[in-house]
């Protein structure tokens, strides 16, 4: 809040013209002397305590007339002191507070309306203290003893659960889970600091870079790096189909003039893309929520239906996180998220859907070659009365990967859901990178009025959120991190042969064997392999490391051998060490069928890069 304090002989204001954002009042003008006249401006960080902004506000007015020995005081909302300030309502209810807080401590006050242009005259006394200004911050809440979540690992076998704090961390064997478990706890590792291979990677093999004519954290994609998104977001759509989901498409953007948005927004924790156009407050989507609530509103439900999913890619999403802590594909303002919300009748339904779709998300682990750790949240009452149906989930996951889980208890329900699942992938400096997720919401129905129609009436139905592998970007940090790993250990980084651009790259040992490596290149491609052919002018050696730093899974080396044989020389990333490549000799069609079978069930998209290697331009 920023606010204006002037010693007045007279404050008189009259109101004019009402604007869109008016609030109704009869109080249209007034006129208050020897006053203390506070113009206010109340600006969109206000919003995230409105009351505690207002009861410091009261404050420095208090301590101010005082020191006048005034006891008039007006109110004047005044939006020209900040450019960055908070919705209509919020300020209508801030203004409100501080007139009310006021008045029960005994001072005149009078407050012009919010959103009317207004007529004022003011005369100030011109004495050293006649005009301050002040930024006005609300104190942080402190949060009363037994408010804070307490985090447990599990036995299942025993069902016991042990309360983890930094004395007793270690007892973690998994190393990555033990990761995730300080992350959580705030044990901060030594390599905090350091900056994440993949933002290296990235630029490297010509994915993505920052866009530095954008916002901070927004980047642009090349070819390579816009295919291997494509053939995720494909990856996801298979999936969240055949889950039984129907993809919709909603817009970006926002009006938080609609109360229901306004109240989810204010939900989300995370900073938001919020600006005015003319008299309405507007916002960029940091989730697919509000459009696919919004639809399912206007939808009108029966039970038969349910559970019902709807889905979409949510390209973009958009959070306005610290510029400190954007991280390459890690942390970012603007991304794309497979977003998928379904509808259930009733919590015994949520939890049998919930239950599935952990495990999908499960799957993506597998089926991406990513190593997970898992943390399940809930409220304390949720886990109190579903215990035995929490602790079937655990033991099945121990029984199936080998791992514990992490339990965070909640005192309270202080979020729309009383319990969800986050899954993380470990990154090579041993950080978490937040991927899937599976959340019951309890609360937006009702705020949306999503409504199912039952024989017995209407009812609010509870709705899951599921992102299967969290956003696109964080997906190819994942697996770019984990190629890191793979290269501290010795054994050559690569990326599933299914999401790598370029899949085969067939070398040339000299110019009379360009024809024959071309044609071998064009039989890759006619089978939807995506191949290229390196006709550069550069000696074979470099063309194969120059094939090894793009992390290309079958190099094919042609010479005089494999054109009179019809066996090619090909280099086996997957089974290679940095030190030692591993070679086989295969017949064309072999190759075609390994990476056929290798590739099965997976995506596919066409190399858009020309088929000789001369002619790709490089992007950076």
């Amino acid at each position: 809040m920023k606010m204006l304090l002037i010693h007045s002989d007279y404050l008189e204001f009259e109101a004019k013209q009402k604007t869109k954002i008016a609030e109704e009042t009869e109080n249209l003008k007034g006129k208050l002397d020897e006053c203390l006249a506070c113009f206010i401006a109340v600006e969109r960080e206000d919003e995230n305590n409105p009351e505690g902004v207002a009861i410091r506000a009261v404050e420095e007015i208090e301590k101010v007339a005082n020191q006048l020995k005034v006891n008039n005081i007006v109110v004047y909302p005044y939006a020209h002191l900040s450019s960055d300030l908070s919705s209509p309502e919020t300020a209508i209810k801030v203004l409100k507070d501080i007139e009310n807080i006021l008045k029960e401590k005994g001072y005149n006050v009078l407050r012009a309306p919010f959103g009317w242009y207004k007529a004022f005259k003011i005369s100030c006394k011109g004495h050293p203290l006649s005009e301050l200004s002040r930024k006005i911050v609300a104190k942080e809440e402190k949060k009363e003893k037994g408010e804070e979540s307490k985090f447990y690992l599990l036995n299942p076998e025993t069902e016991e659960i042990i309360e983890l704090n930094e004395e007793n961390i270690n007892i973690i064997k998994d190393e990555e889970l033990l990761a995730l478990a300080k992350h959580e706890l705030g044990i901060k590792e030594h390599r905090e600091n350091e900056e994440p291979p993949h933002v290296k990677f990235i630029k490297e093999k010509d994915i993505c870079s920052y866009e530095e004519a954008s916002d901070p954290g927004h980047f642009r994609w090349y070819p390579k790096g816009k295919l291997m998104r494509d053939l995720l977001a494909d990856y996801v759509y298979n999936l969240v189909v055949n889950m039984g989901a129907m993809p919709v498409e909603t817009p970006i953007m926002y009006d938080l003039g609609n109360k229901a948005i306004r109240e989810h927004a204010d939900k989300f924790g995370e900073r938001q893309y919020r600006f005015r156009q003319g008299n309405r407050e507007l916002m960029l989507r940091f989730a697919a929520c509000f459009g696919q609530f919004m639809m399912k509103k206007d939808m009108y439900l029966l039970p038969r239906y349910l559970p019902l999913k709807l889905y979409e890619l949510s390209t973009y999403s958009f959070r306005y996180e610290q510029r400190g802590e954007l991280v390459g594909l890690k942390r970012l303002r603007c991304f794309t998220m497979p977003d998928m919300h379904t509808v259930c009748l009733n919590l015994e339904q949520a939890m049998e859907e919930f239950e599935k779709q952990f495990w999908e998300c499960l799957k993506t682990g597998d089926d991406l070659n990513l190593s997970y750790s898992v943390i399940f949240r809930f409220t304390k009452d949720f886990f109190d009365e579903h215990r035995d149906w929490f602790f079937k989930i655990a033991k099945e996951y121990k029984n199936k990967y080998g791992k514990d889980v992490i339990l965070e208890i909640l005192p309270k329900r202080k979020h729309y859901w009383v319990g969800k699942v986050d899954i993380a992938v470990i990154d090579s400096l041993g950080r978490p990178i937040e991927n899937p997720t599976v959340q019951i919401d309890v609360e937006s129905a009702k705020r949306f009025d999503i409504k199912v129609h039952t024989n017995e009436g209407e009812i609010y139905p509870i709705i899951l959120h599921c992102s299967p592998t969290g956003s696109i970007e964080r997906v190819l940090c994942g697996l770019l991190e984990k190629a890191a790993i793979e290269a501290e250990n010795g054994k050559a980084p690569m990326l599933p042969v299914w999401l790598s651009p370029i899949q085969v790259r067939v070398i040339p040992v000299a110019e009379k064997h360009y024809d024959y490596a071309l044609k071998v290149a064009e039989k890759l491609r006619e089978n939807n392999i995506r191949a290229d052919f390196d006709d550069r002018d550069d000696s074979v050696s470099k063309k194969i490391r120059n094939a090894g730093k793009e992390w290309i899974p079958y190099v094919v080396v042609i010479g005089d051998e494999e054109m009179e044989s019809g066996k090619l020389t090909v280099t086996i990333r997957e089974k290679s060490t940095l030190k030692k490549p591993y070679k086989e000799k295969m017949t064309l069609d072999e190759l075609i069928e390994r990476i056929k079978k290798e590739t099965a069930n997976y995506p596919y998209r066409p190399l858009s890069l020309p088929i000789k290697c001369s002619l790709q331009p490089k992007f950076h």
